[in-house]
Order: structure tokens, then sequence, then C-alpha cells
């Protein structure tokens, strides 16, 4: 029943039939509290009507309870994002920094970590992780040519040589 249940609302988020999908998800998650996926796919169903804040407990028990390393993957985007979203820009980081360093290869994580970084004030930073990703992964023939360049500038943004 439970399986049927969570395709079900799955099914329904897919239709865009969110309020549906998080009706049915709300009561799976208050049916099965020590299931990490519905935990996680309640928390997301929050987050998809804007209530952020209502969807942090659901995101933190999915990663306490463990989750498959996509799940986990998204989880920890999902929760990273809700809490720079609701200004909770330390939380943001803490939280990429935890799962980048379970999935230090991660793109979509880092990216997101720049953003903390912006709302943190740490520009720099930012701007250099996002530099790093772009040199990295463009397939854009102009960017490749420069890709040694992007790199090594990254870190260096504010140094002048005379």
């Amino acid at each position: 029943m439970r399986v049927k249940n969570l395709e079900a609302a799955l099914s329904l988020r897919c239709k865009n039939e969110f309020e549906k999908s998080n009706q049915l998800l709300m009561e799976l998650a208050k049916q099965n509290p020590e299931d990490a996926v519905i935990q996680y796919q309640c928390a997301w169903s929050l987050d998809i009507l804007g209530l952020e804040s209502q969807a942090v407990p659901y995101y933190e028990t999915a990663l306490t309870l463990g989750l498959s390393e996509e799940d986990a993957k998204g989880a920890y985007l999902g929760l990273e994002s809700t809490y720079r979203t609701i200004g909770e820009y330390e939380k943001s980081q803490r939280t990429l920094e935890t799962g980048l360093s379970k999935f230090p290869e991660d793109k979509a994580l880092i990216v997101f970590r720049a953003m903390a970084f912006y709302n943190l004030g740490h520009h720099n930073l930012a701007m250099e992780s996002l530099l790093k990703i772009i040199a990295e992964t463009s397939k854009d023939h102009a960017i490749q040519s420069y890709a040694k360049a992007i790199e090594f500038y990254s870190d260096k943004l504010d140094t002048v040589w005379k």
C-alpha cells in the first residue's frame, strides 16, 4: 500500500497537481515516520508549494534516516536551498559543506554553495567556484579555449600585476 500511494503522489506531482500530491505525501509521512524516502518526497512537495519553512524538518529527518546516494544529493541540495531562501545562510553553507564532504564531485552542490557564499558576502569565493565550474564543464568552444586562464584567475580576481 505504501509503495502504491507513494507512486500515486509522485504521479500527481508529474501532472502538476502539487496540492493533491502534497496531501497524499503528508499523510504518508505521518503514517511512515521512519521512511526516509517518504520524508524526502514530502519535503520536496512542501518546497514546490512555497512552504519552505515547513519542509526543513522533513529534509532533516530524511537525511538522518538515510537515503540512497542520488536522493541524498537531492535532499542536501533541497535543504540547502530551503535554508537559503528563508535567510538561514549559515545553515545553508553548513548543509552544503556536509553534502560536499560526502559527494565532493557533485557540480550542482558546488554551484549552490556559490550562491550561499554570495548570500554570506563571500563574493570572491562565489566567483571562484563559479569560474572553476564554467572552465571545467562548459562545452562552449570560446570558453574552452580560455579554460586554463579562467581557472588561473578564478581566485585572483583582486590581484593587480604591475
